[in-house]
């Protein structure tokens, strides 16, 4: 009963427009108020307990080196070292973007900020070559989506910050799983462009990959800087997030040289203002994870599960479901730490990993930037193509039933998200 009142304030308040995040509070604070005796000051002290978790500094870090990465020209090496190596086969820009998500990916975090940096390059370039508006919008709108799985990803760290789970062995769970997806997107890529005959570019000799890697070397190495420091133990995901940052400011200012000292307030303010509005998020989201624990809502989930004989295929099923209707309201910050203290208690009772479950909430979180209403990447891609997001998701369906697709392979074969980590001994 406590649940049907919970959920029905909520989806009234996101009925009116109200943002989600303030849509998450005025629900906490109408059932406390309304429903409940819990003492504020119980309230007062998990909200404080709440948000002084390690791993949500590496939230603000990450995205302030994305900003740097963003603004510092590393996006156009990257792309010309991408489109040099994959340039000649069919589709060759295409392929160029989706090889240059993957790479972009693994140093930025975020899936808008990727779509920004390689879409704004790239798509110009695709439409001055010859291709059409709708394949390049295509590309860029779903590769852009390996931001939250190829880590470091920020997706990640909040749902370790809803689960508990060790951040180190999600980044290490999304390095395969990131790969495969890019593959496949790839593989989309060339059979549409063979099928329409779209240009190829010339062979780039071995000379002009050589100076094209080196021109994008220093960014390149953020990936060696993140991936290796936390492999090596060397240093925490919080600290490689800080890490990430300082590198990213260094290259971007001292290196590169694309931006002065003087831009560099304007990122820090922009960084700050993405850190402010999704910790805001989480501080609403933990209240609210703090509500439906209270009224031991997921653990009455689980026993209806388990009393009824639902196993582990039909509740993975009922997830994926559920997390791609969410998709359509909401963006994955929000359907993360709204989503996983409820679904997270039930995937361990029956037994999932912890690890492999937040993987397969990550792939719905991907599925559901690129379709409508809300899918972020697709309000991205439609400022940069100018076209709009009707047209857009036409654009994107190829690549998009592709990702479904995949998303049912991550779902029932744990092995491509857990390999990895387990023979780093991260995972049992």
């Amino acid at each position: 009963m406590n649940a049907t009142i919970i959920f029905l304030i909520l989806l009234v308040l996101m009925l009116t427009g109200m943002p989600i995040s303030i849509s998450l509070g005025l629900t906490v604070l109408t059932f406390l108020f309304g429903f409940t005796h819990v003492p504020l000051e119980s309230v007062a002290l998990k909200l404080f307990t709440g948000i002084e978790k390690f791993e949500i500094m590496a939230i603000p870090f990450f995205i302030l080196a994305g900003n740097f990465l963003t603004h510092g020209g590393v996006a156009r090496r990257m792309i010309n070292f991408a489109t040099a190596m994959v340039g000649h086969w069919y589709g060759g820009l295409g392929l160029g973007g989706v090889l240059a998500c993957a790479l972009f990916a693994a140093v930025s975090g975020s899936s808008p900020a990727t779509v920004v940096a390689i879409g704004s390059i790239l798509l110009p370039a695709m439409t001055k070559a010859g291709f059409p508006n709708k394949f390049g919008a295509g590309v860029i709108t779903t590769s852009g989506a390996l931001g939250i799985l190829i880590p470091p990803s920020i997706v990640m760290v909040m749902y370790s910050v809803a689960t508990n789970t060790s951040v180190g062995a999600l980044f290490m769970a999304g390095v395969v799983p990131g790969l495969a997806l890019a593959a496949t997107l790839g593989g989309v890529t060339y059979w549409r462009a063979r099928k329409f005959d779209y240009p190829r570019m010339p062979k780039a000799t071995w000379g002009e990959r050589w100076a094209a890697f080196r021109a994008s070397a220093w960014g390149l190495f953020l990936i060696v800087v993140v991936m290796g420091g936390i492999y090596t133990g060397m240093f925490t995901p919080t600290e490689a997030a800080a890490m990430s940052a300082v590198y990213a400011f260094f290259v971007a200012v001292f290196v590169y040289k694309d931006m002065g000292l003087k831009d560099v307030p304007k990122v820090l303010l922009n960084s700050a203002n993405m850190s402010a509005m999704l910790l805001y998020i989480i501080t609403n989201a933990v209240l609210f994870s703090f509500i439906m624990t209270n009224e031991n809502i997921p653990q009455a989930l689980a026993d209806w599960m388990l009393g009824n004989g639902l196993g582990v295929i039909t509740f993975l099923l009922a997830v994926n479901v559920i997390l791609l209707l969410a998709g359509n309201f909401m963006e994955p910050s929000s359907i993360v730490l709204i989503f996983a203290p409820i679904l997270f208690p039930v995937a361990m009772k029956l037994g999932i990993d912890p690890v492999h479950f937040g993987i397969i909430m990550v792939v719905n979180m991907e599925v559901g930037m690129c379709h409508p209403p809300v899918g972020l990447n697709l309000y991205v891609a439609s400022g940069i193509t100018k076209m709009g997001i009707t047209e857009l998701t036409v654009a994107v369906w190829p690549w998009l039933l592709s990702m479904l697709g995949f998303l049912m392979l991550v779902t029932y074969w744990p092995g491509l998200s857990l390999w990895f980590p387990r023979m780093l001994g991260m995972v049992n």
